[in-house]
């Protein structure tokens, strides 16, 4: 029977960052709007640190019975080592996306009832990601789910449950949120290369390469620079607070790109590049946050 320090390894924390950043950048622009509502913000963001939970534990159990995760290089994966059964993390998956479910049911009854149906999809997304007999992560579509609904969705969803509105600026920070998050994946896959293409798993790094796998993560972090220059315009230059992420962004593409790492090498690429995305969204908040400060003082 796993430890609970073993569940909690399962549950994969390093990747909770890229669940709490959407929420930060989609509040900031509610809170740009004037319509800023906490404790919506605050159901927004146990959805969705449930949902990536969830699509932890769910990744485990399909990737463990599979045989994927046999000679897995990395963290901690509960099925694969025979740390825990089969069962008992499917359970886990379970409990933590009907939790995520009923948390976004409060939410979209006091928002607007079509929100269930996003949160079925997300919910879907999240199991289906490697279970099922045809998942779509080992299709080479995991990235573009990814940006869809830790990016898009997240986002703009959380703009959305407290303005019920879509302004232009939730979607250019979604853009930016969303790259980072596919970076992240990017990255895990990218070690996995080779673990992956023995166990038939044709993830996208599997299908571009090495070369190629590793020119697309710089290329999600410059996607998420020109998205905040986009979200500046649209709401103020203090969000270009946000730039305070390229300090790990920089260490991790010096690791990906510079020094070409491999294997267990890549593994603090997986934490920098959470961290980079969590001080991006925390950066718009925060100079979202210290615009609105200014204009209060200046107009006393």
């Amino acid at each position: 029977m796993a430890t609970p320090a073993q569940w909690i390894t399962g549950a994969r924390p390093r990747t909770l960052p890229a669940a709490v950043a959407p929420v930060l950048a989609g509040t900031a622009i509610a809170l740009w709007e004037r319509e800023a509502v906490w404790w919506k913000a605050l159901l927004a963001l146990a959805v969705s640190l449930l949902l990536q939970i969830g699509v932890n534990y769910a990744n485990d159990y399909s990737d463990g019975i599979r045989g994927t995760d046999d000679a897995r290089v990395g963290p901690l994966r509960l099925v694969g080592s025979g740390t825990a059964t089969p069962r008992a993390v499917r359970t886990a998956a379970f409990a933590a996306l009907g939790a995520a479910g009923a948390v976004g049911l409060v939410l979209a009854a006091t928002t607007a009832w079509w929100l269930v149906g996003v949160g079925l999809l997300c919910i879907l997304a999240a199991w289906f990601y490697t279970g099922g007999t045809r998942p779509y992560g080992y299709l080479g579509l995991g990235e573009v789910m990814v940006f869809v609904f830790f990016g898009l969705v997240a986002v703009v969803g959380t703009t959305y449950v407290q303005t019920e509105d879509f302004p232009l600026a939730s979607l250019y920070a979604a853009i930016g949120v969303g790259a980072f998050a596919c970076a992240i994946l990017v990255a895990n896959n990218l070690r996995d290369i080779p673990t992956d293409t023995r166990s038939g798993k044709h993830t996208l790094a599997v299908a571009l390469g090495e070369d190629r796998t590793r020119h697309l993560y710089g290329l999600l972090l410059d996607t998420a620079l020109v998205a905040l220059v986009a979200v500046a315009i649209t709401t103020t230059w203090w969000v270009l607070l946000a730039l305070v992420s390229a300090r790990p962004a920089f260490r991790a593409i010096d690791i990906v790109l510079g020094k070409k790492a491999t294997g267990a090498a890549l593994v603090p690429v997986l934490q920098q590049t959470g961290v980079a995305e969590l001080l991006y969204a925390a950066g718009i908040l925060a100079g979202v946050a210290v615009h609105l400060v200014s204009a209060s003082l200046g107009s006393a």
